[in-house]
């Protein structure tokens, strides 16, 4: 599985992708890290530093997720193709995707 950073830079190099911001967040970074997204702007110069910081923002947490631990649970939720069961997640993924409903504006 390629990992979404470097799908991201394969993008970046495609094609212009504007995605719309929703949310606005003031964040610090270091001298060090302005100075790799400035770089990156000037790369990618059809993305400005706030498009290339969503971007990065949403590449890290797509990989968090899918890196947060799955922990079966007693209850038998579902079968699988071969009728094994599939326990409930009584994990952190499953504590994410509840917060994450939680704050999703619809």
């Amino acid at each position: 599985m390629m990992n979404r950073v470097k799908q991201l830079l394969e993008e970046w190099s495609r094609q212009r992708q504007d995605r719309p911001l929703t949310k606005v967040i003031e964040v610090e970074v270091s001298d060090a890290d302005y100075a790799r997204i400035r770089a990156l702007a000037e790369l990618y110069s059809d993305r400005d530093e706030r498009l290339i910081i969503s971007e990065l923002i949403s590449a890290m947490l797509d990989e968090i997720e899918e890196a947060l631990p799955y922990l079966p649970g007693n209850t038998v939720v579902a079968e699988d193709e071969f009728g094994d069961p599939l326990y409930e997640d009584v994990g952190l993924s499953r504590k994410f995707e509840q917060l994450k409903k939680r704050y999703m504006v619809t």
